[in-house]
């Protein structure tokens, strides 16, 4: 995967009844290339793409990960480029007839001495940030909040060199909404927990309007009056710009008190993500990102992955991994909450994957799903979060959040993540200011193009140059670093923040 040109052909098969292998040389393989006594490429393809290990007939299975990824469309040659338009998409899982707790992995040998220094909050969680955060409940104030933010963060900030940052919750809800539809449990609840993030140091303030359907008092019902500023009683702009800082500035007096201390690696909270996948993801990036999540579980931490349609299709995969049958039920059940909403949108659930994520290869949803899943490690799920839900066991735990890189960041925050470990083969831009977000790149040729945004190149496993336990092992030190605050993720350094999104399956109004 380097700049060579005329490379000997490299390819990866993941299993052994896999009936396709992966390109993985950079400039792809030629037409004419010989890549094995028996098997010589009949076109160009490109990396990352599959090559047919043998002759298929129409309606003949195409195996990747030891899973059936679909169904050959057409007659397809040994050697051949095996793109998404030769796939036909199989069926997915049926949930009713899915083992639960058949196959719960043995706990794993416990991971001792490991700590990281984190700010301990008052309700017992630890932050990996020290950070004011400032709650809107609802959208109509968001200008005026930018802007004291703003001057907050200029006027203000400087003065509080303890303190990591300002963060605005802001989102497009609180009024033209049914808040008392059964679905709005999601993003309120999700908007509360926001508000009570870890790395907000436990401290409270919110900007309501006056008139919203979600008046603060309805988002926090113990929520005290100092707490709250309600821009309709404030005398003009300045009076409300006034009295924001005049609010915040309590705030950051507080928060610049605090300091790190030691704490044990299990008050890590760390949440799983992918986007801009490739093939190499499932295969690179993935599998490195499970052995630190297996690693954190034995150290006692909470891991959280997520992204449902991005796991429906694997599901048969995890249901066996459920601690017990009352979790794989839970698991069942969200699968089949999502199932629903996307039948009600009239959304074909192959809709997920990316242009790009076809350009890296991968055919469909089925193919990235069985990649998707590999972040998960191979310790027992034990808890289901339904969307915003917050976390409340240690361990290897499944987050329904939908597969939007922005709307599952969003939901993860919600259910306390204090950093993020994120993976891409296409590359992205995403970060988030309320935690750290960890970028490892599937492809080398991703971290040497974008070498101040890659924080882990998993690329090196494709081509020998490490192992899976190698890359995975770097990445676990990595987040006892960063959450220590003595490095920076590439999105920190720069200052890289994606707007909160929240996920609301409810009436608008």
């Amino acid at each position: 995967m380097g700049n060579e040109k005329n490379q000997k052909p490299l390819l990866i098969k993941v299993h052994p009844i896999d009936n396709v292998e992966i390109v993985v040389n950079e400039e792809g393989i030629a037409a004419g290339t010989i890549i094995a006594d028996d098997l010589t490429a009949t076109e160009d393809i490109p990396q990352s793409h599959k090559i047919a290990l043998i002759d298929f007939k129409a309606g003949d299975e195409i195996v990747r990960y030891g899973e059936v990824i679909g169904y050959a469309k057409e007659d397809i040659l040994k050697g051949s480029w095996i793109d998404e338009h030769k796939v036909k998409l199989p069926q997915a899982p049926v949930l009713e007839e899915l083992p639960v707790a058949t196959k719960v992995p043995a706990p794993m040998l416990p991971l001792e001495g490991y700590t990281f220094l984190g700010y301990r909050n008052p309700n017992g969680s630890v932050g990996t940030k020290n950070m004011l955060g400032i709650t809107t409940s609802v959208q109509c104030v968001e200008g005026v909040l930018n802007i004291a933010v703003n001057k907050i963060k200029k006027e203000l900030l400087p003065n509080y060199p303890n303190v990591d940052g300002v963060v605005p919750i802001n989102h497009a809800y609180g009024c033209g909404v049914a808040i008392h539809a059964p679905e709005a449990i999601i993003p309120i609840r999700t908007l509360r927990n926001l508000a009570m993030h870890p790395n907000f140091g436990g401290e409270l303030l919110v900007v309501g309007l006056g008139c919203e359907k979600l008046l603060p008092d309805k988002l926090f019902p113990d929520i005290k009056e100092e707490n709250v500023i309600t821009l309709q009683e404030e005398m003009g702009f300045e009076a409300m710009i006034e009295r924001i800082l005049e609010k915040a500035k309590e705030g950051l007096e507080r928060l610049n008190q605090r300091s790190r201390e030691v704490c044990p690696a299990s008050e890590l909270v760390i949440g799983l993500q992918c986007g801009g996948s490739d093939a190499f993801s499932g295969v690179t990036s993935n599998p490195a990102v499970g052995y630190a999540a297996d690693l954190l579980v034995r150290a006692g931490a909470s891991v959280i992955f997520s992204e449902v349609s991005e796991v429906r299709d694997g599901v048969h995969l995890l249901t066996p991994r459920a601690i017990n049958e009352e979790v794989g039920q839970k698991l069942k059940d969200e699968m089949a909450w999502y199932d629903n909403y996307l039948d009600a949108g009239c959304v074909d659930r192959d809709a997920n994957p990316s242009p790009g994520n076809k350009e890296g290869g991968l055919a469909n949803i089925v193919e990235k799903s069985l990649g998707s899943i590999a972040k998960s490690g191979s310790s027992a799920i034990v808890d289901v979060l339904s969307p915003g839900e917050k976390v409340e066991k240690k361990g290897l735990i499944y987050a329904a959040t939908p597969a939007s890189d922005f709307v599952c960041g969003t939901c993860q925050l919600a259910s306390g993540i204090t950093l993020q470990v994120f993976t891409s083969g296409r590359g992205t831009t995403y970060g988030l200011a309320m935690a750290p977000v960890i970028k490892v790149s599937s492809r080398t040729v991703l971290a040497n193009k974008w070498k101040d945004l890659i924080d882990v190149d998993a690329g090196k496993i494709a081509t020998g140059e490490a192992t899976i336990e190698d890359v995975g092992q770097e990445i676990f030190e990595l987040i006892l670093e960063i959450a220590s605050g003595k490095k920076k993720a590439w999105a920190d350094y720069w200052g890289i923040e994606n707007a909160l999104c929240l996920f609301n399956p409810a009436p608008v109004t």
